[in-house]
């Protein structure tokens, strides 16, 4: 079916998408739970894996740039804990982890849900907002050994880490667009999938993750800085890191168009509502 064909576009005001989808709360917490617990069935650890993978991911990453690498993070501080450098890495991986899973796993969304679509009266667009909070509830337990993993090594906690739920607001608003969007062009473009992955990896690499923005020559600083997660990954090492607060006015421009975006990916999700069910 012709993606286009009979579509009403409708373009729906945050208000109205965050009624619509209170209205399924119950819904979601049940599809949350049955998602949790299905990533672990039949696993001999159960929801144990949720603190055993991030705790080998920090301590691989403290072990290979921390020990082999020597790794330290800039170029000024001699001083500074090679046990500093794993922490930053493992912070920027965490924020990064919102948008890629979501980016990663949307386009099956619908498609891999396709006996929910059949169901007249099932609120398809709850799906992308399950999943997010399944992510969501990753990066959580990701915190908790990160803040494990200051403490053994005696870093300083800056109160800047308590705004990190603020900082991050943009990053999970853009993840939930990306997820609206992909959802509904997975059911009509099946290689969206491998696209996204495609897509996944350049971000990761142009997402200054393993590297400070500012070791970029000045002559590529920009483009790095229309890189919004690049930026929020920035904004949330300052801030867990050194205490620096973000720049609010960069912060709520980018915040606005997250909004505008997801505002646009809820829309056009909802536009093709109803030809699901003709091509799933």
């Amino acid at each position: 079916m012709n993606l286009t064909s009979s579509l009403s576009f409708n373009i729906y005001h945050p208000i109205q998408i965050i009624r619509h989808l209170w209205q399924y709360r119950h819904l979601i917490r049940l599809l949350c739970r049955r998602e949790f617990q299905a990533s672990y069935r039949g696993a001999m650890l159960g929801v144990g894996w949720t603190i055993i993978q991030p705790l080998l991911m920090l301590g691989v990453y403290t072990f290979v740039f921390a020990v082999i690498f020597k790794g330290r993070w800039g170029v000024g501080d001699a001083d500074e804990s090679r046990a500093t450098f794993a922490l930053v890495l493992f912070l920027g991986l965490i924020t990064f982890h919102i948008i890629s899973e979501m980016m990663a796993s949307s386009s099956q969304l619908v498609v891999g849900n396709s006996a929910f679509v059949k169901k007249v009266l099932f609120p398809l667009e709850i799906l992308p907002v399950v999943r997010l909070i399944r992510i969501l509830i990753d990066v959580l337990i990701s915190l908790l050994v990160l803040a494990a993993g200051i403490l053994f090594f005696r870093q300083p906690i800056f109160s800047g880490a308590w705004l990190l739920p603020v900082i991050w607001l943009p990053v999970v608003v853009l993840s939930l667009a990306v997820g609206y969007i992909l959802a509904t062009l997975g059911v009509f473009i099946r290689d969206v999938g491998q696209l996204s992955g495609i897509l996944t990896t350049l971000l990761f690499f142009t997402s200054a993750i393993f590297y400070p923005i500012h070791v970029v020559p000045a002559s590529y600083q920009f483009l790095f800085r229309m890189n919004p997660i690049a930026v929020f990954v920035d904004f949330s090492r300052n801030a867990v890191f050194h205490g620096v607060m973000p720049d609010w006015t960069c912060y709520t421009v980018w915040l606005a168009a997250a909004i505008l975006m997801w505002m646009l990916g809820y829309s056009f999700f909802m536009a093709s509502k109803q030809a699901f069910s003709d091509v799933v």
